[in-house]
């Protein structure tokens, strides 16, 4: 990716977002007429003296010119604010949760109140500024419900009368999407994880097969992956998605299979094979105000032929006649169409939210001052000593983490005796509070999780085995494919073990099984890399 960021270095605009309104104040903002869900008042980090909050409104500054707000964001920050909230911390946070900036002249900017629900249906409202991102949404609900921020948090759009979603892209108003919306019609926003949200510019050739790619002559066909992304953001090149994929007719039930072609001009199905002559070539819709939507349960509600649909929707018009519905043969076709239409739809402001975060966190580090001050320390002899040799520290730092976990399992199983039941009942209370293991969840259920977090190599998580009660499942996805792979217990000399290849490779517990396979691929397609992770808003 260094190749195409130098490449792209010219056509990239950094800085922030823009001065958000700080409406996070002293609680008043808070609306205690919902009793529920609960509100969550956004407040702060910091808050002038003179500030004018009233209950509905807010008084803020002008937006000053961005090398003002750079000198502002540098200056130190008061003592009673380290109080509230670590730096380590406050770096995650997005511009709407930035320090007031002064101004003489001021503007009153009135909240709305907005309900964000999670996987479980759990909500919470929130007071908002009219001009808040999806991304600072985002950010909040990671501040409020200390979530790692691994930049995967997504806030969706999720229409259930349509049964349609779409991921809305980080820059995108919430604002003007809720006013899309209609008063009688279900209608939700979402906050989950979407690690497949900006992979294609990780990983491009494997979103957008050759067969399905056509560039302009001038790059001789052969291309790499930072040449193919530049394609796509470069506004002068003509990069051209094809294939069948099946359409409903209007006004129909039924589904035909078409010829379509996507360019920058919009979408086009060919009335003639595979022609791609103008002639031959009829509209279908263009995506300066439509935006590309996921059909969910495609084959039950919509009667597709698979379950890869997906559809283009006007932002002007919530009706499902105006619905131009699609469905394709197998998920990377339709990855392949969604993310070529977003890519056409947004072009560079998607690279731009795509560095974003990579660019502060390089301006502000993660590590605080003190913890550069920490240093490794031997105890095991008559006297202490600091460890100074890096891979000493590491094996010192492993098997201190293992000898507290051979603790723990003996500390719970000392009650009633060291049988193997008992032993076995203290590693299950060790992996049930890990973020990866998901307890009760059926098969259909697991491959739906991840199908929301995204169809990415190495997501992954475990849960109980529906049909073997002593068991465990690990539902992994490759290749854009969820598969499950069962890990059984094995009993030596009355200890009780855990494998995923018939006892070739045993561990202790889970939380071993899942680190080992976070650094060996062992018998299994990909190495683990994304946890499923649900949380309770």
């Amino acid at each position: 990716m260094s190749d195409m960021n130098n490449t792209l270095e010219d056509i990239h605009t950094s800085g922030s977002l823009g001065e958000k309104a700080e409406i996070f104040g002293s609680g008043k903002g808070n609306v205690s007429g919902f009793s529920s869900p609960s509100l969550i008042p956004l407040r702060a980090p910091l808050q002038p003296p003179n500030a004018q909050l009233s209950r509905t409104s807010v008084c803020r500054g002008n937006r000053k010119s961005k090398e003002a707000l750079e000198s502002q964001l540098a200056a130190p920050v008061p003592n009673s604010f380290t109080q509230l909230l670590p730096s380590t911390v406050s770096s995650l946070v997005s511009d709407c949760l930035l320090p007031w900036t002064k101004s003489g002249t001021t503007q009153c900017v009135s909240l709305q109140v907005i309900k964000v629900y999670n996987e479980d249906n759990t909500s919470r409202a929130v007071e908002v500024p009219p001009d808040i991102t999806a991304r600072d949404i985002c950010q909040l609900f990671v501040l409020k419900n200390h979530c790692i921020d691994d930049h995967s948090w997504t806030l969706f759009e999720h229409l259930s009368h349509l049964g349609i979603e779409r991921t809305i892209e980080d820059h995108e108003s919430v604002m003007e999407v809720l006013s899309g919306w209609g008063m009688e019609t279900d209608s939700r926003l979402y906050f989950r994880k979407n690690y497949a949200k900006y992979e294609f510019f990780n990983k491009p050739l494997d979103f957008f097969p050759d067969h399905m790619v056509s560039i302009s002559s001038e790059t001789n066909g052969m291309m790499n992956h930072s040449q193919l992304i530049q394609t796509f953001l470069n506004s002068s090149t003509c990069p051209e998605i094809h294939g069948h994929l099946h359409a409903k007719e209007q006004g129909r039930k039924s589904w035909k299979k078409f010829y379509f072609v996507l360019r920058r001009s919009g979408l086009y199905l060919s009335n003639k094979g595979t022609s791609k002559e103008p002639r031959h070539l009829q509209f279908i819709a263009e995506f300066s105000d439509s935006d590309v939507y996921t059909l969910l349960s495609a084959k039950k509600i919509h009667g597709a032929p698979t379950d890869f649909g997906f559809c283009v929707k006007s932002t002007k018009s919530g009706s499902p006649r105006d619905l131009k519905l699609l469905c394709a043969d197998d998920e990377q076709t339709r990855t392949c169409w969604v993310t070529a239409i977003r890519l056409f739809k947004c072009g560079m402001q998607l690279y731009q939210n795509y560095i974003q975060p990579h660019q502060k966190q390089k301006a502000s580090p993660m590590r605080s001052i003190s913890d550069n001050s920490l240093v490794a320390m031997d105890f095991s002899g008559h006297k202490s000593r600091v460890i100074e040799n890096p891979s000493e520290a590491l094996s010192v730092a492993v098997e201190e983490g293992l000898s507290w976990r051979r603790k723990s399992c003996h500390r719970l199983s000392s009650h009633e005796g060291p049988s193997t039941s008992q032993s076995h009942l203290s590693n299950i209370a060790l992996h049930m509070a890990q973020p990866w293991f998901h307890s009760k969840l059926s098969r259909d259920e697991a491959h739906r999780l991840i199908t929301q977090q995204g169809l990415i190599d190495g997501v992954f998580l475990l849960r109980d085995s529906q049909s073997n009660p002593k068991t465990f499942v690990l539902s992994l996805c490759h290749t854009q494919r969820v598969k499950h792979f069962q890990i059984l217990p094995v009993e030596d000399e009355g200890d009780l073990f855990y494998s995923l290849d018939d006892g070739h490779t045993r561990f202790t517990d889970l939380i071993q099984l899942v680190e080992f396979y976070q650094l060996n691929r062992g018998v299994l397609p990909c190495k683990l890399k994304h946890h499923c992770a649900r949380i309770t808003l």
